[in-house]
């Protein structure tokens, strides 16, 4: 599974994602800092990687139909302070073997981890 994180999150997810042995790379690795969500979702599609974010503009499934996507992950989150983030993350990392990603929007909050295809 690969995953691209965008820059609303901290750098820091890429790496928790890659000591779960995922392939994760960041928005600041491709030198896409400031790049249209459009853009953004087309990279991922080429790439075949998942975009993890707090931007809810790619939650909206007119826009970004999860069947054309290998995966969408918005995380909508009370808090966005690195820590709590990187918690986040830890906790949704361990439903990955059980859910699949490609064609699916997770929307990701404190509680719980809700799919639409």
């Amino acid at each position: 599974m690969k995953f691209k994180v965008d820059e609303n999150l901290p750098i820091e997810v890429a790496e928790v994602l890659q000591q779960a042995g995922y392939d994760a790379a960041t928005i600041y690795d491709q030198n896409m800092v400031g790049e249209a969500d459009e853009n953004i979702a087309s990279v991922c599609q080429l790439e075949k990687r998942t975009i993890v974010t707090l931007d809810t503009d790619f939650a909206d499934i007119r826009a970004y139909l999860p069947e054309e996507y290998f995966g969408i992950i918005v995380m909508r989150l009370r808090q966005q302070d690195k820590l709590y983030v990187l918690d986040i993350v830890k906790r949704w990392i361990k439903v990955l073997s059980e859910e699949t990603l490609i064609g699916h929007l997770w929307i990701v909050d404190e509680k719980q981890i809700r799919i639409r295809s």
